[in-house]
């Protein structure tokens, strides 16, 4: 049965486990303890207001629940994160996006974790004031 994270500490381990990156999310997945497919939703306030927040909510809940019975990783957690992009992205798109990512992740591979992009205004060799 798929069943759904909804304590903070089970997104902070998912966390520390294997990343997919793709153009409207990342998914996060984990080994569980035994605990049977599970998956959580993440979408920030930087992605939008609540109407746009949650519209991409349903659709990841949507895609999940299409995917994880087939595609899921038998006793593992899956956190999906929106990304700005996520909301006018093809559901299509993303539904083979998140296949692919679920497949990526069954190999036990994930994106490299070279860290993130330095901001704008912490370039390096950028002009002293």
């Amino acid at each position: 049965m798929i069943s759904v994270i909804t304590k903070r500490a089970d997104f902070l381990r998912a966390n520390s486990g294997l990343r997919n990156a793709r153009a409207g999310f990342v998914l996060l997945t984990r080994p569980n303890e035994g605990q049977g497919v599970r998956f959580g939703i993440t979408v920030t306030k930087k992605i939008g207001n609540a109407v746009v927040r949650n519209r991409m909510k349903r659709r990841f809940r949507e895609l999940l629940r299409a995917a994880l019975p087939t595609l899921g990783l038998p006793d593992h957690d899956h956190v999906l994160i929106g990304r700005a992009g996520g909301v006018e992205r093809d559901f299509g798109v993303m539904a083979d996006e998140l296949a692919k990512a679920l497949e990526r992740a069954r190999e036990g591979r994930g994106d490299p974790s070279g860290g993130r992009r330095p901001r704008k205004g912490n370039r390096q060799g950028a002009k002293a004031r």
